[in-house]
């Protein structure tokens, strides 16, 4: 491959915010790595489409971010063939919301296992070549509700609350690797996943932005651009929301 070219591993990246984000990443200059996890894969073929019409090489990966093991092997194998990883996205992510109460435990340990254990498992599998190479951008994908918490999303927000943590820790780590790792935290961005919420509950939402609107995959795809970007090499340890002033 072109040594000029950056390779790119995105989680989730069939639909949402990791769509927006390959297709604000693909050009010539890209080889974006698709990984996903959805039963039927005409979103991943119609994405990888997508970015391949924009210049870019690409390839689906379809694999749990949940499962050690498989995470493992899976990004060895895209190390080998690839030469490395570049950047990592962290994006891939699932609701089960509840009230504390009448959580189950399998609706707890699946949200934790896919949105925080996934950025475990994959920053883990990614760091060492990074390491020897002195340079690398990781950026992870958490959520306003990790901050601010949400009612009936105890895990959701304990997950998106680990990723914040889990992001700034590491970036002490790698920090002097030539390695940025920063978050993301999303508001209320229009999405398969909120696309399913009740109306009333979408205008309570809505209530609580002062700019009066929901946010588009595209801006949060425009942010993460810019911190995989050399524009960014000294920004690290950083949480960055996007959520038309719901948090402030």
């Amino acid at each position: 491959m072109n040594e000029d070219q950056r390779v790119v591993l995105i989680t989730g990246a069939s639909r949402g915010i990791g769509r927006a984000i390959a297709l604000q990443l693909a050009g010539s200059e890209t080889v974006l790595l698709l990984n996903h996890y959805d039963p039927e894969p005409a979103m991943a073929e119609q994405t990888l489409r997508d970015v391949e019409a924009k210049g870019a090489r690409g390839k689906i990966c379809f694999f749990s971010v949940a499962d050690f093991q498989e995470v493992q092997s899976q990004i060895d194998g895209l190390q080998k063939e690839w030469g490395r990883i570049d950047v990592l996205i962290n994006n891939a992510g699932i609701t089960k919301d509840s009230l504390l109460m009448r959580m189950k435990e399998e609706d707890w340990d699946r949200v934790m296992g896919i949105n925080l254990k996934g950025v475990f498992n994959c920053t883990q599998a990614v760091i060492r070549s990074m390491i020897r190479n002195k340079s690398g951008k990781i950026v992870n994908i958490a959520s306003v509700s990790g901050v601010m918490g949400n009612a009936g999303q105890a895990n959701y927000a304990a997950s998106k609350a680990g990723i914040i943590g889990f992001t700034k820790s590491v970036a002490k780590e790698v920090a002097a690797r030539g390695i940025q790792v920063n978050a993301i935290a999303p508001g209320f961005i229009e999405t398969e996943m909120t696309a399913v919420l009740p109306e009333q509950v979408r205008q309570e939402f809505l209530r609580l932005i002062p700019m009066g609107r929901s946010g588009q995959p595209e801006e949060v795809a425009e942010l993460a651009a810019f911190l995989v970007s050399k524009a960014s090499d000294y920004i690290t340890g950083q949480v960055i929301h996007i959520s038309g002033g719901m948090y402030m």
